[in-house]
């Protein structure tokens, strides 16, 4: 366990005790500990609407309970923070950027974001909206930042993997009247948590390593400032882009496993990582925790740990479509964050500065020696086959 991860008593509940607690009703005799969904379009009410719950689209108590858990592994001991849970993680990304931006208005985007983000672009040019982008690494949208109403970071970026000082970034941007939402899919609350670097929103995209079983669409918003959490809930009402009461369920009991399940996948990352740095056939590496990769310095600084994700390059697009077809314990499909290793050959999607034997790696839950004695017999067998 690195120092950053370190619980010391009288720190407050740790990580584990946090996952596993958040969000729970206070008891009641003969109900379950975590309540089931509730199915609801309507709910009584009778007299004048003064209470929380009156047409599904707009609240829910099975999404109360699960946002509520989110805020307290966002902000632990902060009760302030408001979390607003949505359909999807793209779904939570444009709720941020249309309650916040209108006509006239400057945002800042990273180039190595996520790869749906140049479809936001579009839109937001088409609502007269100024979109300026540079790269994550280097803390370069520094240099666009002046006269922006906001800044999206995403750090580590996906599919990079480089990093970003958030509390730099955030510092300038504030001094120069920006907001600054920060996209925390890869790092998870128990990677980084970006509200306590200062940042005004953190996002994610829960279908990913907040709930880790590639089972669930889902995504979040959680900020500090109740205004700010009021806007994003109200287009969340107007656009109707609200999670269904079971994913909902889900995702809550999921959360349960979220310390277990993040520690076992960052440190099999990791061990993975420093075996792959060593591979004649491997090149242009990169995971933050690796001590030599360029982002480990800014990373180590912000980040608990440092994710599950890998990136590496193969000779080309033969050699990385060999190297996928033999792994036989990881699943060659997009998305990351799961109990199940996945990995990918990016550049098929088109869209990501990437080469084309680019690979996105996840590391799952399976036991490390067997996962990375998978991946380098499949290394051995697409290099013979080539």
């Amino acid at each position: 366990m690195s120092p950053q991860e370190q619980h010391h008593p009288g720190e407050g509940p740790g990580d584990g005790t946090l996952a596993v607690r958040a969000g729970l009703p206070e008891p009641v005799k003969y109900e379950p500990t975590l309540p089931g969904p509730v199915f609801a379009a309507h709910f009584h009410l009778p007299g004048e609407p003064t209470g929380p719950y009156t047409y599904g689209r707009d609240e829910n108590p099975t999404w109360t309970h699960l946002e509520r858990a989110i805020g307290t592994l966002e902000a632990p001991g902060e009760a302030t923070v408001e979390t607003v849970v949505f359909a999807s993680g793209m779904a939570a990304i444009s709720a941020v950027l249309l309650s916040q931006l209108s006509a006239g208005d400057a945002v800042v985007l990273p180039t190595d974001g996520y790869q749906a983000l140049p479809l936001l672009h579009e839109q937001l040019r088409a609502y007269g909206i100024e979109v300026r982008t540079a790269p994550t690494g280097g803390d370069a949208q520094l240099d666009v930042l002046d006269g922006a109403k906001l800044l999206w970071i995403e750090t580590p970026s996906n599919p990079g993997l480089d990093v970003c000082d958030i509390r730099r970034l955030v510092d300038a941007a504030h001094a120069g009247g920006a907001l600054v939402a920060v996209d925390n899919t890869l790092a998870t609350p128990l990677g980084q948590r970006p509200l306590e670097l200062g940042a005004d929103f953190s996002v994610a995209s829960d279908t990913k390593g907040m709930t880790g079983h590639g089972d669930i669409l889902l995504g979040h918003v959680s900020c500090r400032d109740p205004r700010r959490a009021a806007e994003v809930r109200r287009w969340r009402k107007i656009v109707g882009a609200i999670p269904g009461p079971m994913e909902a369920w889900l995702a809550h009991r999921s959360l349960a496993t979220l310390q277990l399940r993040i520690d076992r996948q960052c440190a099999t990352a990791l061990e993975l990582a420093r075996v792959l740095a060593d591979h004649p056939d491997v090149t242009g590496l990169r995971h933050p925790g690796l001590p030599g990769d360029p982002s480990h310095e800014v990373a180590a600084r912000q980040m608990r740990r440092f994710g599950s994700v890998i990136s590496f390059e193969l000779a080309d697009r033969a050699r990385a479509e060999r190297f996928l077809d033999e792994l036989r314990l990881v699943d060659d499909a997009t998305s990351f964050g799961g109990v199940r290793s996945s990995a990918e050959r990016r550049g098929r999607w088109g869209g990501d500065a990437v080469a084309e034997g680019f690979i996105r790696f996840s590391v799952g839950a399976e036991d490390p020696e067997d996962l990375i004695a998978d991946v380098l017999r499949a290394l051995d067998a697409a290099r013979k086959a080539g």
